[in-house]
């Protein structure tokens, strides 16, 4: 069983290596794992991931790698070499984008310890309105993440992304030892952003996620360290 501390991945979305660091200095001791997306990988590459290192914390590298299967075979060789412990990329990309993906991660990490693979089904940010009219996806949500799952555990990846309103059927569905990460978390009473399908984190975890992530509540909370500190008292009990 994770720990509850282990289970809460704050989301770093840094501006600025700076600003990431003060989160890092206040949340240092509570969250032990933190998520470095786009936004700050961009523009501050393995700095990024070192500097989550050097405060001890664990780094879960949310890239949504989408390419044809050669170029995220060699971008996870890369990624490999820097001794994350969660990477991602879109299941979207396809079965044998996946399993390729599988079969770099197993050659590139060498006597590493290797990252788990885990695949983002359908976003967080994603209605049905969005799927069925932008998307041009008939299944309803539920349907196309179990799908996009189920497709991800054939493929030898070793869990997924999905909201917390799709997690206890991913559950049902791939098994106990299958690892989910679930965005769309916000504690009661919290501003959703840009976020669609959301759950509590204590749902989220009753649910069956084994991570959730969490940004701006804690983030930019007037005392992220607290804010932290209430999450994991809440799901604890979980």
């Amino acid at each position: 069983m994770i720990p509850a501390e282990e289970r809460l991945i704050v989301a770093l979305d840094a501006p600025s290596l700076e600003v990431a660091e003060k989160w890092l200095s206040e949340l240092k001791g509570v969250v032990h794992f933190y998520k470095i997306g786009l936004e700050l990988f961009t523009a501050h590459s393995w700095k990024a991931v070192n500097l989550v290192k050097n405060y001890g914390g664990s780094v879960f590298l949310d890239l949504k790698l989408h390419d044809i299967p050669n170029t995220v075979g060699r971008t996870l060789k890369a990624v490999c070499e820097h001794g994350v412990d969660i990477v991602n990329i879109h299941t979207l990309g396809g079965f044998e984008m996946m399993k390729m993906a599988r079969q770099a991660v197993a050659e590139y990490s060498g006597g590493r310890k290797q990252p788990k693979l885990i695949g983002v089904t359908v976003l967080t940010s994603h209605s049905q309105e969005t799927l069925s009219k932008e998307l041009c996806i008939k299944k309803k949500v539920k349907d196309e993440v179990l799908h996009l799952a189920g497709m991800a555990k054939r493929a030898g990846l070793d869990g997924v992304v999905c909201s917390p309103q799709e997690t206890a059927w991913v559950r049902k569905k791939c098994g106990k030892d299958f690892l989910i990460v679930t965005p769309g978390v916000r504690p009661a009473g919290s501003a959703l952003g840009d976020q669609k399908r959301v759950e509590t984190p204590e749902s989220a975890v009753k649910a069956g996620a084994d991570h959730i992530v969490i940004g701006r509540p804690i983030t930019q909370a007037s005392n992220p360290r607290e804010a932290a500190v209430r999450i994991t008292q809440a799901i604890a009990a979980f």
